[in-house]
C-alpha cells in the first residue's frame, strides 16, 4: 500500500468525502504541506516525489535520504512507477515537491539548454551488477556526443555484452539524468529508449545544437 496522496484534487475530495472542514483548494494544500512537513519529523518520509513539465513531457522524479532514485516519462506510468517504488523501496511514499527542488531545477536547466552535467547525489539501490557497471559509465560520455552499445559494453568491462548493455539502458531507473539517450546503435542510428524514440531524438537533438 502507497501512503501518499496523488495531488491536491485527491485529497481536496477526500476530505469532502469524509466531512472534514474546509474542502477549498488552498485549505486542502496547507493541510497537505502539514502531512508532509509531520512526516519528515516523524522520519515516515522514505520517498518523496514530484513531477516536472519540461519539453520531453511530463516526468516523474522521486528521491530517498540518499539521492534522486527514480526519474520517469509518463509513457512509463506514473502510478506503476509509484507502486513499484513502494514494493522494492518502501510504501511511505509522498508527494513532496520541495525535496526535490535542486533536482527540478538542474532538469530545468538542462532543458533550457543551461545545463551540461547533473550535480546531484544518486540513489544507485535499483540497479544491480553489470547493470549498474553500465549505467555508471553514461555519465562520462560528453554532452553532445554518443557512443556505440559496443563502446559502452567495453568500457563497463565486458566487451561481449552488448546485448545486456541494451537492457541496462532500457531498464535504466534515471534518464536524463544518468544519458542512455547517449548510447546508440553502431551504425549511428538512434535505436530504441525508455521515453520513446521521439524523446530520444529530441534530447540527442538538443545536446547536438548546443
Amino acid at each position: 500500500m502507497i501512503t501518499h496522496d496523488p495531488d491536491t484534487a485527491r485529497l481536496v475530495s477526500a476530505l469532502a468525502a469524509s466531512g472534514g472542514a474546509g474542502t477549498d483548494p488552498a485549505t486542502a494544500a496547507r493541510l497537505h504541506a502539514r502531512l508532509v512537513a509531520d512526516a519528515g519529523d516523524a522520519g515516515l518520509l522514505d520517498v518523496a516525489y514530484r513531477t516536472l513539465d519540461t519539453p520531453a513531457g511530463s516526468l516523474l522524479l522521486a528521491a530517498t535520504e540518499q539521492g534522486l532514485v527514480t526519474v520517469a516519462y509518463a509513457v512509463q506510468d506514473h502510478a506503476a512507477v509509484l507502486q513499484r517504488l513502494a514494493d522494492r523501496v518502501s510504501p511511505r511514499v509522498l508527494r513532496a515537491p520541495g525535496r526535490l527542488d535542486t533536482a527540478a531545477r538542474q532538469l530545468d536547466e538542462y532543458f533550457a539548454g543551461r545545463r551540461r552535467a547533473f550535480d546531484l547525489p544518486l540513489d544507485w539501490r535499483l540497479s544491480k551488477g553489470f547493470r549498474r557497471e553500465v549505467l555508471a559509465h553514461l555519465p562520462r560520455i560528453a554532452y553532445g556526443s554518443t557512443e556505440s552499445y559496443a563502446q559502452v559494453a567495453e568500457a563497463a568491462g565486458s566487451p561481449r555484452a552488448v546485448r545486456a548493455v541494451g537492457t541496462a539502458c532500457a531498464t535504466n531507473p534515471l534518464p536524463v539524468v544518468v544519458p542512455c539517450h547517449r548510447v546508440v546503435r553502431s551504425d549511428g542510428s538512434h535505436g530504441q529508449y525508455v521515453g520513446g524514440v521521439a524523446v530520444k531524438d529530441l534530447l540527442l537533438g538538443m545536446e547536438a545544437a548546443a
